[in-house]
């Protein structure tokens, strides 16, 4: 297996986009050819399995919708629990981690809800930053059409108005630099190959 530095420090990815942009499927894609070069390499992602999501989607069930407040919380802790239980000890063995959303998602959705983008950066500045954060920008109106065939246990998310603004919150992310946007409009393969020489480039640079 090839580890990336001589200090065994990992390589922390994450990859953004709104419901139906191809996410899951580029994340896994480029675990793969990853994996096939012989890196350690792991998936993962967020909203993760905590006690913290969990209890989110028991309160939407149970109330048929969660206050903007409730739902940035319990994504910060779920989010801390992920840093600190899956991502934080796979850096340190010198892992890449691809972790399928993180925190540009509540900046997204949950600033979406005009919940406060300030506040929400706030409770999560323990989350650390990645090496690289990929944006896979497309149209609504093509997410909304693959959104059709997808079963999502976050559908409570995917929401029309919420998605269109989402979109426009990342857009800005694009433009402050903090997310990379690579046009996912395309046919899956090449989708991934434009991220994955992204992070190629991202890990020669770090060796």
């Amino acid at each position: 297996m090839i580890v990336l530095s001589k200090s065994s420090t990992g390589l922390f990815v994450v990859i953004e986009g709104i419901d139906g942009c191809g996410k899951t499927t580029i994340s896994k894609r480029i675990v793969e050819k990853l994996d096939n070069m012989g890196y350690k390499t792991i998936y993962t992602f967020e909203p993760y399995t905590s006690p913290f999501s969990e209890a989110l989607k028991r309160y939407i069930e149970e109330y048929g919708e969660a206050e903007v407040e409730i739902e940035i919380l319990s994504m910060a802790l779920d989010r801390f629990f992920h840093v600190r239980r899956v991502i934080e000890p796979f850096l340190n063995q010198g892992y890449i981690v691809i972790c399928d959303r993180y925190v540009y998602s509540s900046i997204a959705y949950q600033g979406a809800k005009n919940g406060d983008i300030k506040w929400i950066k706030t409770v999560n500045r323990y989350a650390i930053k990645p090496d690289i954060a990929i944006y896979l920008r497309v149209p609504l109106e093509v997410a909304l059409e693959r959104l059709k065939y997808k079963q999502s246990s976050w559908s409570y998310f995917e929401k029309l108005d919420r998605l269109r603004r989402a979109l426009e919150i990342y857009e800005e992310l694009v433009l402050r630099g903090e997310l990379i946007a690579v046009d996912a409009v395309a046919d899956i393969d090449s989708v991934a190959m434009k991220c994955f020489k992204l992070i190629i480039d991202r890990i020669v640079r770090q060796k």
